[in-house]
């Protein structure tokens, strides 16, 4: 046997070769070299990392956000229509889910029951009652909003920064109604988190330098829309929309400003905590005063 014969490659083994791969340190055939930071590496070492030595992700297609570039840019939006839609039919089932769930400071549900609510501890309610809907209009309405301002603003941001945004809105969005609406009003629905997906876009458009008149025109129609009743028999919860448009124009801000890459995630999270903490020191401030 030649002792002086070079290694094959470990996928061509007819294929003599002097190279090795640098992380798995197998042979390897020019046809299988991809070239790294230092030297080559194999196929298999390049999929199960970046070909640098970084996570999968690190090469990948990102958006302004600093996002991975997803395959459906729309997923999250899918899903929280999902969600709302399953709990709508759910509380039709069941009617005492949105008495439950929905978003109540401070009320007794029968005379000589028990004190029930936000300021009893039951904080759950700050976001379940973004995911509730009494009226077929109401959740027709507010899923095409969701879909039409939330799947463009998903594909720019990626998939968690988008859910940040969504969730923090809806926090903002109830702390607001919490603090300054009666305890025992009933509040449901997902426009205050919606109001700040549109709050973030506002942000987003400015960051592109799009044509801004349009998005304006969107933010004031809905805001109208907010204050002027339209034959009383609806009650909008104009607390919800301010506190959910608040709150996405701020985290859109943290999300979008432009800053070193080493910085970003910092910046980004930092501002959801920030934000968060603002939410919940008013939500604190009002349990205090109720209780």
């Amino acid at each position: 046997m030649d002792t002086d014969r070079l290694p094959g490659c470990y996928r061509h083994p007819d294929r003599d070769t002097g190279i090795t791969c640098t992380r798995c340190e197998r042979p390897i055939c020019p046809e299988c070299m991809i070239s790294a930071s230092v030297g080559f590496q194999c196929p298999e070492c390049v999929r199960g990392g970046s070909g640098t030595g970084h996570r999968p992700t690190a090469n990948a297609a990102r958006t302004i956000a600093g996002g991975v570039v997803a395959e459906d840019p729309q997923l999250v939006t899918k899903i929280l229509i999902g969600i709302n839609v399953a709990v709508f039919f759910a509380g039709l089932l069941a009617p005492g889910l949105v008495v439950q769930l929905g978003l109540l400071g401070r009320y007794v549900e029968y005379f000589g029951g028990p004190v029930q609510g936000v300021s009893t501890g039951e904080y759950h309610r700050l976001l379940t009652s973004v995911f509730l809907h009494v009226e077929w209009w109401h959740i027709i309405s507010n899923m095409i909003a969701l879909w039409v301002i939330g799947g463009p603003l998903e594909a720019a941001l990626g998939r968690t920064r988008y859910l940040a945004v969504y969730l923090l809105s809806g926090l903002g969005a109830s702390a607001l109604v919490y603090l300054l609406s009666a305890p025992n009003a009933p509040t449901v629905g997902a426009s205050g988190a919606i109001f700040g997906l549109l709050g973030a876009t506002v942000v987003l458009a400015r960051r592109l330098r799009y044509e801004m008149r349009p998005v304006i025109v969107m933010v004031v129609l809905m805001l109208v829309l907010t204050f002027v009743p339209f034959g009383g028999a609806v009650r909008v919860s104009w607390q919800a929309h301010v506190g959910g448009l608040i709150t996405g124009a701020l985290v859109g801000l943290g999300m979008l400003t432009p800053t070193a890459a080493k910085h970003r995630a910092l910046v980004q999270w930092g501002t959801c905590a920030v934000v968060f903490l603002l939410a919940a020191g008013l939500i604190m401030l009002r349990t205090a005063e109720l209780t």
